[in-house]
């Protein structure tokens, strides 16, 4: 689903109004280079959607047309689009004309709370390209850190791009990030191919703690987290991320029992990892078909990580889990095919 519309920033004395227009839902598969959501905005009469939160207010009308309203700059208003990615959201914003988010990192903690904001996994900003590229993405996690890429979250961003330039056809544009340069490519049917790049696996690159074990690498290191010793596979997609298939109690786990709230965060937060982690807990069907339960730095549980999709897969063939040929990897209730 993506939603358009607007939000008051600044501090009203009453409820300000403004509009709002409500996508079909869309499906999205993923291959190595991850083919994307496609939306098709359509209007919802009478959604009866209003969200207020100190600081912020949304309301909707009847009907109003999509590139009518992201066209509107009123004074004290942020527009916005919200797309998903496998149910990995993200507010989008279109920040072209300018080098600075047009939002704070504290804002957008507010923005994407589930229960007094928009609600979503991040904030992403569609800013001026640098150093001879088109775009800038910049995203801020739900928590208000600022990640250095999101796979899902440059999809969404190459689909948001396009609906902004009005893109048609087979179409390819270059985008700064803070994990360097990202390709997007749209395809004639509106699907996103993105090539993720080469992931990283020297330890300290990633970055981790953990001695490296195969050559430069962390794979199958051990690690204590809460007096469990977990197995661990350190991979870097342009972020860090810290793969497990299992624990000296539990070889293989069945990830739908374990309780992510609880570790998920002792994950993230341990001292073998500097910049924080993100965590992938996966199940192992068959040497085809993973599934995994992901922690992301900064956001939380998610119902799926692009970026984390990837790791997986190197993860798996490194340990020796998974084939390189084709993998089918559930996230939740989403299927990417790597």
């Amino acid at each position: 689903m993506a939603i358009a519309a607007a939000i008051s920033l600044s501090l009203p004395l009453q409820t300000r109004r403004s509009s709002a227009s409500i996508a079909a839902p869309f499906r999205s598969t993923s291959s190595l280079h991850f083919d994307s959501l496609r939306s098709n905005f359509s209007s919802l009469k009478n959604p009866n959607l209003r969200v207020s939160a100190s600081s912020m207010s949304i309301g909707t009308p009847e009907k109003i047309s999509t590139t009518s309203f992201l066209d509107r700059r009123e004074s004290g208003f942020l527009h916005f689009v919200k797309y998903h990615g496998l149910g990995n959201d993200f507010i989008l914003v279109d920040n072209r004309d300018s080098t600075e988010p047009r939002v704070t990192p504290e804002q957008a903690v507010k923005l994407c709370d589930r229960n007094f904001g928009i609600g979503a996994d991040g904030v992403i900003f569609a800013m001026p390209g640098v150093n001879g590229t088109d775009y800038t993405m910049r995203i801020f996690n739900s928590d208000g850190s600022e990640p250095e890429m999101c796979g899902n979250g440059v999809r969404c961003f190459a689909r948001f791009i396009a609906e902004l330039e009005n893109l048609r056809g087979k179409q390819s544009f270059t985008v700064h990030t803070g994990a360097g340069l990202i390709v997007p490519e749209i395809q004639e049917d509106g699907k996103v191919k993105v090539d993720m790049g080469e992931p990283i696996l020297k330890a300290s690159d990633v970055p981790t703690k953990l001695p490296a074990n195969k050559d430069q690498a962390a794979v199958k290191a051990d690690i204590n987290v809460d007096g469990v010793t977990w197995n661990v596979t350190c991979v870097s997609m342009g972020n860090p991320h810290c793969v497990t298939f299992g624990n000296r109690q539990s070889q293989n786990l069945t990830v739908d029992e374990l309780n992510l709230a609880a570790i998920g965060p002792k994950f993230e937060h341990h001292e073998m990892f500097p910049a924080r982690t993100n965590t992938e807990f996966v199940e192992v069907f068959s040497h085809e078909h993973l599934k995994m339960r992901v922690w992301e730095r900064g956001a939380g549980a998610t119902l799926a990580c692009g970026t984390g999709a990837c790791a997986v897969v190197v993860a798996a063939v490194l340990e020796g889990r998974a084939g390189r040929v084709s993998v089918v990897l559930e996230c939740l209730n989403s299927v990417n095919e790597i």
